[in-house]
């Protein structure tokens, strides 16, 4: 076999790779979507950045995906009531090139230390019931 084949090969071997791997993260992103309690969110834990990923609940807890990942596990996972909602805004000038169209920052509390999250507001809302709604956390008393 020439070198001219051998190259051939590698850039095929390296081709059906990068579709693999946008394959898989598609069907990752479709999973996701399916599932009940999804939403896109994107997440900023101070000083770092946006992050895009999609949140999810569960029964007891918030879970953030990385949507840059193949990895079934949340990267970020917090009790649901542990949670306090501090309240939501506009996005400022900057952050509108970094989050999706048309969400708002919410802003959440956990075991002291404060994270964002851009997403719908109807997703917020879905949030905000589910954060009050939240269960009992001792024998006849609520949150």
């Amino acid at each position: 076999m020439d070198g001219l084949g051998l190259v051939f090969i590698l850039l095929a071997a390296v081709f059906v790779l990068v579709v693999l791997a946008i394959a898989a993260f598609l069907v990752r992103r479709y999973q996701l979507g399916r599932r009940l309690g999804t939403f896109d969110a994107s997440i900023r834990l101070s000083p770092r950045g946006w992050r895009m990923g999609v949140c999810r609940y569960t029964d007891m807890h918030l879970e953030w995906l990385s949507m840059l990942s193949l990895s079934p596990l949340p990267r970020y996972r917090y009790l649901r009531s542990s949670i306090e909602l501090q309240g939501w805004r506009q996005p400022t000038e900057t952050e509108t090139v970094r989050i999706q169209p048309r969400a708002v920052i919410v802003t959440l509390k956990y075991e002291d230390q404060e994270f964002e999250l851009a997403m719908k507001y109807d997703a917020y809302s879905g949030l905000s019931s589910w954060i009050e709604a939240g269960p009992v956390i001792g024998i006849g008393t609520w949150r």
